[in-house]
């Protein structure tokens, strides 16, 4: 029997579609349906490239016997997270309220207003290790409800009023707030592997972010070290495709060796701009040769042919946790023949294996071998004769954002143009087909969309917009990045800050507030960052106090879990700091690379070969001689057309 899902826009919930499970997708048919039939509704929450969502879907969703008891008991709702982030975000709270961790794939039994009353993770088709079998727990929940009613229905008015709890606000941390959050993620840093805390181990890319701005503050002594220290672990570890390029989305271990095979556009455009810029702020060329390969492969395997980037590859191929990616010392030496020896002791590769029989590269040798690079690209195109992992080929805006952030950014760094015209390519592709009748929409698929964008959609790509127009000139760019920091005000919490849905979309059991890194950059964080920009860009205080307003509304948690809102911090240690760079003339951008060769979050760049009325930051300035104006409120520095110069009049800003 094929259930609802057949044409949803979701490759997530194309993967269920020929389930025996009755399958509906979010929305008022499913709650009107539970009502009539009055029966809880069953949601199961995940994503393509999750590999446990695909163990329970064998063995639980595929299995007739236990889809017959789903569809008798239950309406059944399939919701990709990465499509509905705000009906993710409510329900992980729940399940992280009633077990104390969260993850995929998410179960959680609602009441027909969408209270949560039970909730869970992962089940097992059978029961093991004391965890109750699916089955066990399907008619354990169908019998709470038909017998114990009124107990549900407590327990939903209690998990209710968990989940709304507001985090209360808080001022932006002064140079002391901000002493004392770095102090904590230092004590958080784990001194031998990198990285923070223990297995499972993320990367935690915002906190990273936040460490390569604090470098080089007196109170942050030890950032530069620890960033360092965890981008070089994750470049040697099993995390980091060797062959190919990019990262999976953590590691099952604390030393980065064994990863959790599946690859995030998310992760890897975040990475690849941290090993550009610690590359250039710390001189380290094998940092920049990481962020180029990412960008690489973000750019050949996750690249959509009109524009725009694909969400994810899975973790499995052929059904095989990670079996694209491994290798056995024979495999090897069929493909390099006597060049394998080196290869095989560079990468750790054993009879025995690291990874279930087989070995995950991963950099164990201290010599580094002389045809390294001739060897890697023979496994490489090895590899590529394989089955390869699934492709989730939906186009999600915010990540996207993302992306267009790090190309345009890597481009103007590395003098390397084909990469900011990949910057361009992917942002007109998002306008143009996910901008609908003036509504940004969350995702794109096959010329179908999904709903109307999130917070993070719109704020992400501000950021990337505004940074693209640093990189290009293209006041196209500046006029969509102004106009997505204006639409923020569909957002906007009365008391300051941003909620994640629009006032316009239907009602939830609570109007989620995305402002936690987990492991994006929050929609709040990314928000504060655009209006930042924005005001730098335009000149209006009245941004500047609502990016003021933002942090503030993380400003709590900035205090006591400052490892939660690392992009938080991030931003306010930038805005504490920030320039506005006007460069006009013929030759403007030979004066911008001076701009570039640092590292510089707490400024702008606006950029042209004659003052733009379009860009408040340029209107005005004309110059016979191409000249920079370095500037603090749109109060400038006196003009300069001296390299030499503008480096010191962009280095006393940053001070």
């Amino acid at each position: 029997m094929a259930n609802r899902l057949g044409s949803a826009t979701s490759p997530y919930l194309l993967q269920h579609k020929d389930n025996p499970v009755d399958w509906w997708e979010w929305g008022e048919e499913a709650f009107a349906s539970a009502r009539d039939r009055d029966v809880p509704v069953l949601v199961s929450v995940g994503y393509a490239a999750c590999h446990w969502c695909h163990v329970m879907a064998h063995e639980s969703f595929e299995d007739g016997a236990t889809a017959a008891l789903m569809n008798d008991l239950f309406v059944n709702v399939k919701v990709d997270r990465e499509e509905r982030p705000d009906v993710d975000s409510i329900y992980m709270e729940a399940v992280q309220a009633m077990t104390g961790h969260g993850g995929w794939p998410m179960t959680v039994w609602i009441d027909h207003d969408g209270r949560p009353f039970y909730a869970g993770t992962y089940f097992p088709k059978l029961a093991h290790h004391g965890m109750p079998s699916f089955q066990q727990v399907i008619e354990a929940v169908s019998s709470a409800w038909r017998a114990r009613r009124n107990e549900v229905l407590d327990q939903a008015d209690r998990l209710t009023q968990a989940i709304n709890r507001e985090i209360p606000h808080g001022d932006v941390p002064e140079e002391d707030g901000l002493a004392s959050a770095y102090r904590a993620i230092e004590a958080a840093f784990d001194h031998r592997h990198g990285g923070f805390g223990s297995a499972p181990k993320f990367p935690q890319q915002p906190v990273l972010e936040f460490l390569l701005r604090a470098r080089g503050k007196t109170w942050a002594p030890l950032a530069e070290g620890m960033l360092a220290k965890t981008l070089e672990a994750m470049a040697a570890g099993g995390i980091h495709d060797h062959l190919g390029g990019g990262f999976a989305r953590y590691s099952v271990d604390d030393r980065w060796l064994v990863p959790h095979f599946e690859k995030m556009l998310y992760d890897n455009a975040q990475l690849s701009r941290l090993y550009l810029w610690a590359g250039v702020e710390l001189d380290r060329p094998d940092f920049l040769d990481v962020a180029r390969s990412t960008l690489h492969y973000v750019l050949r395997d996750l690249g959509h042919p009109g524009g725009g980037f694909y969400s994810s590859e899975d973790a499995d191929s052929e059904g095989v946790e990670g079996k694209f990616y491994v290798w056995t010392p024979r495999q090897v030496r069929a493909v390099l023949g006597e060049r394998a020896d080196e290869i095989i002791d560079y990468f750790g590769i054993t009879p025995e294996g690291n990874f279930e029989g087989a070995n995950i590269l991963n950099v164990v040798g201290t010599e580094t071998p002389a045809d390294l690079g001739r060897s890697k690209r023979d496994l490489f195109e090895a590899r590529a004769k394989r089955v390869r992992p699934g492709l989730d080929d939906k186009i999600v805006t915010s990540w996207n954002g993302l992306a267009i952030r790090a190309l345009s950014e890597a481009g103007a760094v590395l003098a390397e143009p084909e990469l900011v015209g990949a910057a361009e390519e992917s942002a007109s592709f998002i306008l143009d087909h996910l901008m609908v009748e003036g509504t940004l929409m969350r995702s794109w698929r096959d010329d179908e969309v999904s709903v109307a964008g999130f917070l993070d959609d719109h704020a992400s790509l501000a950021v990337a917009l505004f940074v693209l127009y640093s990189a290009t000139g293209n006041t196209r760019w500046h006029r969509a990045a102004t106009d997505l920091a204006g639409r923020l005000e569909l957002f906007e919490r009365p008391d300051g800050g941003f909620f994640q849905t629009r006032s316009d979309t239907p009602a939830l059991v609570k109007r989620p507030i995305d402002i936690t890194d987990n492991p994006l950059p929050s929609g709040n964080a990314l928000a504060a960052e655009a209006l930042l920009m924005a005001s730098l860009f335009n000149g209006d205080p009245a941004l500047a106090s609502a990016s003021e307003r933002t942090l503030e509304a993380a400003g709590a948690l900035m205090a006591r879990f400052p490892t939660m809102v690392g992009h938080h911090l991030a931003v306010a240690l930038s805005s504490r700091h920030t320039a506005e760079v006007a460069i006009v003339g013929e030759t403007w951008r030979e004066l911008a690379t001076v701009y570039w060769s640092r590292y510089r979050p707490g400024s702008v760049l606006a950029g042209a070969p004659n003052g733009s009325d379009a860009v408040p930051l340029l209107a005005g300035r004309g110059a016979e001689v191409t000249s920079a104006y370095v500037c603090h409120g749109f109060v400038c520095d006196l003009p300069t057309s001296d390299p030499q110069e503008l480096e010191v009049q962009l280095a006393d800003s940053a001070r």
